[in-house]
């Protein structure tokens, strides 16, 4: 594993762990929140970067404040190149592969972490920092509206006992309370759309959200005002819209 950026920091710095899913679309809205925050509080947080050797490779040279610095992990999932290919494959391996060296990275890094801020599509950062007692924030990187039916499509398979199934599902979703009829044709589309082993997954790891600590949606609350507070009405913890640039 390697580090690259700035090294250790003293004693009551703020140590943020950031964890992406392994897609430019998911990096660069966390990297752009990353550098939000290092601006807020330039000497009191320091900000480890998580990717893939890989993805090191592509990003390693982007400038970025000094209190991010870049770590990575063994490329145990297919490269960018083969994603396309078969990305159900790359989907599980994502959420099978990467927990372990990710783990070991944590008990390597100084000083010790003291939040974590993982992609809600990996799965596992949220158990893993639970088991570690260290806080964590679960971060969204697309609209509110489309966590929000993922969510109430969750609930809904789960309490009818319903294997998440586009052919099972599809006749109901009309009943599935917290979608609006505003929305079933985006849902439809997700049911037939989707490789049902990604689906699947995708809702796994929407369910495990009520285990973090946080939730931050890339979003602005004047879109999306209606459905954030109602997020806010569901989790016992803070829901925070962040409205980030494309690029910073």
């Amino acid at each position: 594993m390697h580090n690259s950026g700035s090294g250790g920091r003293s004693g009551g710095v703020c140590h943020v762990v950031a964890m992406p899913f392994p897609g430019r679309g998911h990096i660069n809205p966390m990297m752009n929140l990353c550098k939000i925050l290092a601006s807020r509080r330039p000497n009191e947080i320091l900000i480890t970067f998580v990717v893939t050797e890989e993805w090191l490779g592509f990003i390693g040279a982007d400038p970025k404040p000094e209190s991010i610095r870049l770590a990575a992990i063994p490329n145990v999932i297919p490269n960018e190149r083969h994603k396309a290919a078969n990305f159900p494959a790359f989907y599980e391996a994502v959420m099978t592969n990467m927990e372990e060296p990710f783990d070991r990275l944590l008990d390597q890094l100084e000083p010790p972490p003291t939040v974590i801020i993982g992609c809600v599509e990996l799965r596992w950062p949220i158990a893993l920092a639970n088991r570690r007692n260290i806080p964590v924030a679960a971060f969204w990187t697309m609209s509110a509206a489309f966590y929000s039916m993922l969510h109430h499509l969750d609930v809904f398979a789960q309490q009818r006992h319903l294997n998440v199934d586009k052919d099972k599902l599809d006749g109901q979703v009309e009943n599935i309370p917290g979608i609006s009829s505003a929305h079933l044709a985006d849902l439809r589309t997700v049911l037939h759309e989707n490789d049902q082993r990604v689906l699947r997954l995708a809702l796994e790891c929407i369910s495990k959200v009520p285990e973090a600590n946080y939730l931050l949606l890339t979003t602005v609350h004047e879109l999306e005002a209606e459905t954030i507070e109602s997020l806010k009405a569901i989790y016992p913890f803070p829901v925070y819209p962040i409205a980030l640039p494309y690029r910073i």
